[in-house]
């Protein structure tokens, strides 16, 4: 029998190496960003096309490769961070496997040009499907671009399960988010299809979260500021009035390396306990300095998961690092992100003294005494007509109607009728709508002939806020707002908010442009506050990417469900009787009255028999 045993080629080993680390357009930005940071870049271009697809590059002003470098960079397990097993246990750059580049190569068309600072000339190389097919000096400016082309050329099945160019890029702009958001000291830009996204200054941590979030960040977010002997936690936490409803924005870095731990997620939101609603989430950007020698981060190829030795100290110190900023800063008006310089006023001439404040006021005046006769006429006067005789009667006040007499009681107001409860919804032959009481702010009690009736408001208003819109494209009874609201967006969130700005204009809104990434809302559907739009669109959006992500899903039917969601009446919020009736008779007539478009069950009749054998 023949040996069945084979070692495989370096190009297939690098292919099946390459779906660890580059399984998508975004993990490939991650890497080359990474090794632009730890190349000592002070200034890095992100370029893309088409989500990725047909172009990635990324452009530094590093220190550059030499040409045996640039070369010897593609293969597998080339790095220069470090050189022996101990270095592991002091990790201070981005990459150490060398795994990025060679995977990349393997799958993709590359072109890299170099130089060093010290040169005239730098290197131009090609790869494609980890075969150099050119390597040359050439003309280019200090430090390193490379750029990857066709990626996942030679893997059609992967590059066929790609999403649509919306998802792709919204994953590339989450990356570049990711490693912009802790390396403020860095300038940064980023292109896609030939539109400038963002373009990023060198700045503070609380200058880079306004640059990619905007500046409504600022009345948001209260510093967090801790240090110990076991780590030093810095950063922003959200106050919690500022809670929502997914988790998008929470960012935890240790070391200047963006990770996920949900003992550490689960830190600081456990902080917000018992101060903002269940289902809640905050925002948080926190950094977290460890010695490098007490934390694991080779523990998969993205180097996400970091392993804590003093995991449990780092819990309990996060969560009242968290705690005393919330506590602190949380009622402040304004978080100070560039602090204004103190006013410094010119002194005062020498010898000066301010003038006491003083009252002028008649020490003789007394309001309670009359010089005339409390009956008597006024004076007249050529210029002023008689007084009404009816006016001077309204000071003639006859006493003895007003004392009352030691036999005559005192005048009582009438006594109102009790109202007597109506039973008229017991009958089914009556039209007129049964009484409804709110139990506990959040269920609606009412009688029906079969049975007592108890609707979960929330649900029951989802479904018919849900039925409105989907049936009712149009909405004519639009309301004008008497101050436009503007919203802002991030730029991948702006391309997103215009796709689906044609189906919220037939659901009542009307909203134009005021740039790339701020949108006025003008008018709004009756049942919106003004208050929530800017959460309302965001909201919007990340339901809206989460169904895209699904094939077959109906965009105009998330939409609906979606805006039903944000629009529907909240729990604790009190309705008045006309306002509980007209739920009950508008659930009643929904095709679906019996479930909410969640899923979720909207009423419960419970018939008498049931009341008493629970």
């Amino acid at each position: 029998m023949s040996d069945i045993i084979n070692i495989l080629p370096d190009s297939v080993a690098n292919q099946i190496a390459a779906g660890e680390v580059v399984d998508r357009p975004a993990s490939a930005v991650k890497e080359l960003l990474e090794n632009a940071l730890d190349a000592g870049a002070s200034k890095i271009q992100l370029i893309v096309k088409d989500a990725g697809r047909t172009l990635i590059q990324v452009i530094d002003n590093g220190c550059g490769m030499s040409d045996s470098d640039a070369r010897i960079c593609f293969e597998r397990h080339a790095t220069s961070k470090i050189h022996k097993a101990d270095d592991l246990f002091a990790i201070h750059t981005m990459g150490f496997r060398g795994e990025a580049l060679a995977s990349i190569a393997a799958i993709a068309q590359v072109e890299l040009k170099s130089r060093l600072h010290d040169r005239e000339l730098g290197t131009q190389l090609i790869i494609e499907g980890s075969q150099i097919k050119e390597q040359s000096p050439c003309a280019c400016p200090y430090g390193t671009s490379i750029a990857v082309k066709n990626l996942f050329f030679n893997i059609p099945a992967r590059r066929n399960f790609l999403k649509k160019d919306s998802i792709e890029l919204s994953h590339i702009e989450e990356i570049f988010k990711r490693v912009a958001l802790i390396n403020y000291h860095t300038d940064y830009s980023f292109n896609s299809n030939g539109r400038l996204l963002y373009d990023l200054r060198a700045g503070n941590f609380a200058q880079r979260i306004s640059q990619l979030y905007g500046n409504n960040y600022r009345e948001r977010l209260c510093p967090v500021n801790e240090q110990t002997d076991i780590a030093n936690i810095t950063g922003y936490v959200s106050k919690p009035e500022f809670a929502r409803k997914s988790r998008g924005e929470q960012y935890l870095f240790v070391n200047h390396r963006f990770i996920k731990h949900p003992a550490l997620s689960a830190a600081v939101e456990k902080a917000y306990a018992d101060i903002i609603p269940d289902h809640y989430y905050p925002t948080y950007f926190i950094h977290i300095e460890v010695d490098p020698s007490r934390i694991d981060i080779n523990i998969h190829p993205t180097k996400t998961e970091v392993k804590f030795i003093d995991e449990h100290a780092l819990f309990a110190i996060l969560r009242a690092a968290t705690k005393k900023a919330i506590g602190q800063f949380s009622l402040s008006n304004e978080l100070q992100f560039n602090p204004i310089e103190e006013v410094n006023y010119p002194p005062a001439p020498k010898g000066y003294v301010p003038p006491q404040p003083q009252i002028h006021y008649n020490p003789n005046y007394n309001p309670f005494k009359s010089t005339q006769p409390r009956h008597s006429e006024p004076a007249s006067h050529p210029s002023t007509p008689a007084p009404d005789p009816k006016w001077t009667s309204f000071f003639d006040l006859d006493q003895s109607r007003n004392t009352p007499t030691p036999n005559t009681p005192l005048p009582t107001q009438p006594e109102l009728p009790i109202p007597q409860p109506d039973t008229s919804a017991l009958h089914p032959s009556t039209d007129t709508p049964s009484p409804c009481i709110q139990l506990m702010g959040s269920h609606i009690v009412s009688v029906l002939p079969s049975g007592l009736l108890v609707i979960d408001q929330q649900a029951a208003h989802e479904r018919i806020l849900f039925e409105r819109l989907f049936n009712h494209r149009s909405a004519p009874h639009a309301q004008q707002l008497l101050f436009p609201v503007n919203c802002q967006f991030s730029p991948a969130d702006a391309d997103i908010f215009n796709e689906i700005i044609p189906e919220l204009k037939q659901y009542g809104f009307e909203i134009g442009s005021l740039g790339q990434t701020t949108f006025v809302v003008t008018a709004t559907p009756p049942d919106t506050q003004e208050g929530e739009l800017q959460s309302l669109f965001d909201q919007i959006i990340v339901e809206y990417k989460g169904a895209m992500i699904q094939k077959f899903t109906d965009r105009s039917q998330c939409l609906c469900r979606s805006m039903a969601r944000q629009l529907a009446v909240k729990p604790g919020t009190q309705l008045q009787q006309s306002e509980m009736q007209q739920i009950v008779a508008d659930l009643f007539c929904c095709q679906m009255p019996g479930i909410s478009p969640s899923g979720r069950k909207t009423m419960v009749i419970l018939q008498p028999d049931q009341l008493f054998n629970q």
